[in-house]
């Protein structure tokens, strides 16, 4: 059996999760490499990395460099002797740095690849109307998500999941991926698969203008939009309401086919439903978020909001 040193390599919450198994299992984890601090929000106030903020607290040896190609970083990195490096929701890495360990780098990403390589593969799953997804864990290469894989797992996608929902159980299905993997290493026994070059399915960076939302589309398709959207970033669209425009975000909705003459976009309501009108049925909004109101059910808004007839979202 190999004796591991082991450096890990991410940044958000997802990391720290996978981090938080190896250190229980008992790994040697000799360094944990995370984004620099950086000033966010009004106050400008200094903002750690949640894999920071937990290696603080569990005493482990942090390095954040600007610049991974900087030799002062490398030899810092060198002087760990590490011989595995684990990657969680990092940045691509120079081959210098990936190729250092004897045992190599692995990453765990949240997708069953070659399908849904890039940022958001969790979102996209879920938006393009995907039934099953899972984790995969690869030894990096110089391009991004299409080295050698090592292991996977799979799931279903409920018809109704989030996002959010899909993340924190892909998150702890990850972390016991990445220690199967790590056994697999320090037994001598892994084997690794070749990706297929190319996928169709891709998982690009989300944007604002990806989250709009196009009431256009059928409404199953709005629906997945918004559930791969839901809590974070969350899907949008405009409210307009006697000649006023309001951005309203869009979080739980169920998808009702039904055949009607309506527009799409145009608010249906009563006491207790919001629904708006696509081209096949409707959605029903059960929490949304008025620009510069709080996040709250349907039920609530309506108690203190009163839609025109004429208010259509677009």
């Amino acid at each position: 059996m190999n004796k591991l040193r082991i450096v890990f390599m991410g940044t958000p919450d997802f990391a720290v999760t996978i981090l938080d198994h190896i250190i229980k299992k008992g790994y040697n984890v000799v360094g944990v490499i995370t984004a620099p601090d950086k000033q966010a929000g009004r106050g400008r106030k200094i903002q750690q990395s949640a894999v920071k903020q937990y290696a603080e607290a569990n005493h482990l040896n942090i390095l954040q460099p600007t610049n991974l190609k900087s030799p002062e970083f490398q030899a810092t990195l060198e002087a760990l002797e590490p011989n595995l490096q684990i990657v969680v929701a990092f940045r691509m890495l120079p081959q210098a740095v990936w190729s250092l360990p004897e045992f190599g780098t692995f990453n765990l990403h949240a997708s069953l690849l070659p399908d849904y390589r890039g940022a958001a593969p969790i979102n996209w799953a879920i938006m393009n109307g995907e039934t099953e997804t899972g984790t995969t864990t690869f030894f990096l290469d110089d391009k991004i998500d299409t080295g050698e894989v090592i292991l996977q797992n799979k799931t279903e996608i409920a018809p109704n999941e989030t996002v959010g929902e899909l993340h924190d159980k892909l998150m702890h299905m990850g972390s016991d991926l990445v220690i199967e993997t790590i056994q697999l290493i320090e037994t001598g026994n892994v084997t690794t698969q070749k990706q297929a070059a190319h996928s169709k399915k891709l998982a690009y960076k989300i944007h604002t203008d990806t989250c709009k939302i196009n009431w256009n589309l059928p409404t199953k398709t709005i629906h997945n939009h918004i559930r791969g959207l839901n809590p974070y970033p969350a899907a949008w669209t405009t409210l307009v309401d006697n000649e006023q425009e309001i951005s309203v975000k869009i979080y739980d909705c169920e998808a009702i086919l039904e055949n009607h003459d309506l527009q799409p976009g145009q608010l249906v309501t009563d006491k207790k439903t919001i629904k708006v009108a696509t081209q096949d049925g409707f959605l029903k909004i059960n929490k949304l978020k008025l620009a510069g109101k709080k996040l709250m059910d349907s039920v609530s808004l309506l108690n203190g909001y009163s839609f025109s007839n004429a208010s259509k979202m677009q």
